[in-house]
């Protein structure tokens, strides 16, 4: 039989996560460059689905569910019905990504569909908790070079990410599934200041 480990309280344990979630957003909520950010992010998708363009997003793990998660709030419907947003995860395609993953490097899984997908006046929208993904670098200089704006959100380690990319989202947070956490709760923000600016 395992012993339970005594530094490991059941009873704490939803309350200190609790805690430490409300604490991160009380930073947030005090933050106010990350909201002109948030903000100057979400007007320009707006401007970009204006113009006719598309959204195109990218993530690995858990960052790649949640680019499929946000392209499909757009897609969709987020509060309410309207017509359709163009958005597309380049996460999503097992055969494209094994197969450039293959036949080139695994560096050049979202760059190489960037390449093919990417137009002049999209934007990208990249997720890293790390911020040192690869792949994610190579995807933001490949879309530069098709003038597609990129979005860059990522943690707070030291990243080479913001010096390619338009604007970034940076979590003050060394936690993975709490920089996760609000990742995508800017993405529902963006969403929903997309959708109302749009159809409301």
């Amino acid at each position: 039989m395992i012993e339970k480990d005594i530094h490991f309280e059941d009873k704490h344990f939803f309350s200190h996560a609790i805690k430490a979630h409300i604490d991160l957003f009380s930073k947030l909520a005090a933050d106010h460059y990350l909201e002109e950010q948030t903000l100057e992010i979400a007007k320009k998708l707006v401007q970009v689905y204006k113009k006719k363009g598309k959204l195109l997003l990218c993530g690995n793990g858990g960052s790649a569910a949640q680019a499929q998660h946000l392209a499909t709030e757009l897609v969709s419907r987020f509060y309410f019905d309207r017509k359709a947003l163009n958005a597309e995860s380049l996460s999503v395609n097992c055969s494209s990504i094994t197969s450039i993953a293959n036949d080139y490097q695994f560096e050049q899984i979202f760059s190489r569909q960037i390449e093919a997908k990417g137009e002049s006046g999209d934007m990208l929208i990249a997720l890293s908790t790390s911020g040192k993904s690869k792949n994610i670098l190579k995807a933001i200089i490949t879309a530069h070079e098709l003038d597609i704006f990129t979005v860059a959100f990522i943690g707070d380690d030291d990243s080479a990410l913001p010096k390619f990319t338009d604007l970034v989202i940076s979590v003050s947070s060394k936690m993975i599934p709490q920089i996760q956490e609000v990742h995508l709760f800017i993405g529902h923000l963006i969403c929903e200041y997309v959708e109302r600016e749009l159809f409301s």
